[in-house]
C-alpha cells in the first residue's frame, strides 16, 4: 500500500506542480507581450478567436492552467500524509517542513500568484501599454520564482530527508 501511495503522491505532484510551475513562469512575459501588441488594435501577434490577441489567448491559457492544477495539487499533500502516516514519519522534521513550506507555497499561490495573473490579464484585456503593465509583470515574476524556489527545497527535503532513519 505504501508503494502505491507514494507512487500517486510523486505522479500527481510531477503533473500538477510541475505544470503550474512552467505556465506561472512563463505566464508574465507572455502577458506583457499581450500588453504591448493591442493598444491600437493593429496586434503584432495576431487576432485569436473573440478578437482577443493571439497573446492574449495564451496567457489566459497558462492561467487556466495554474488554476486548473491548482485545485488538483490538492491531492498532493493529501497522498504525502497518508505515505508519512504509513512510513511512520510524520513526526520527522523533514516532513514537518516540507509541510510548512507545501502550505506556503499553496498560500503565495492563491494569494500572490493567482491574483497577480488575473491582474495582468485585466491590464492585458483591456489594452494597457506594456509600459503600464511591466511592474505588475515583474513582481508578478518575482512572486512565481519564490513559489518555484519553495517547491525545489520541498523536493530536496523529499529526497534528502536529513535525519530519517528510513533509510535513503
Amino acid at each position: 500500500m505504501t508503494e502505491f501511495l507514494l507512487s500517486v503522491h510523486v505522479l500527481v505532484a510531477i503533473v500538477t506542480v510541475g505544470s503550474i510551475t512552467v505556465a506561472a513562469s512563463m505566464f508574465p512575459r507572455i502577458a506583457l507581450r499581450a500588453c504591448g501588441s493591442s493598444g491600437d488594435g493593429s496586434s503584432a501577434a495576431g487576432e485569436g478567436r473573440g478578437g482577443r490577441s493571439e497573446g492574449t489567448g495564451t496567457a489566459v491559457l497558462l492561467h487556466r492552467v495554474c488554476t486548473g492544477y491548482a485545485v488538483a495539487g490538492v491531492v498532493v499533500p493529501v497522498f504525502g500524509i497518508a505515505t508519512g502516516a504509513q512510513l511512520g514519519v510524520l513526526t520527522d522534521a523533514w516532513l514537518i517542513v516540507s509541510l510548512v513550506l507545501t502550505v506556503a507555497a499553496a498560500a503565495l499561490l492563491g494569494l500572490a500568484v493567482l491574483p497577480g495573473q488575473r491582474r495582468l490579464l485585466a491590464l492585458a484585456e483591456g489594452a494597457a501599454a506594456e509600459e503600464d503593465a511591466r511592474p505588475v509583470a515583474s513582481r508578478l515574476s518575482m512572486t512565481t520564482g519564490m513559489f518555484n524556489v519553495l517547491w525545489a527545497v520541498v523536493v530536496v527535503l523529499m529526497i534528502v530527508r536529513p535525519g530519517s532513519t528510513t533509510g535513503a
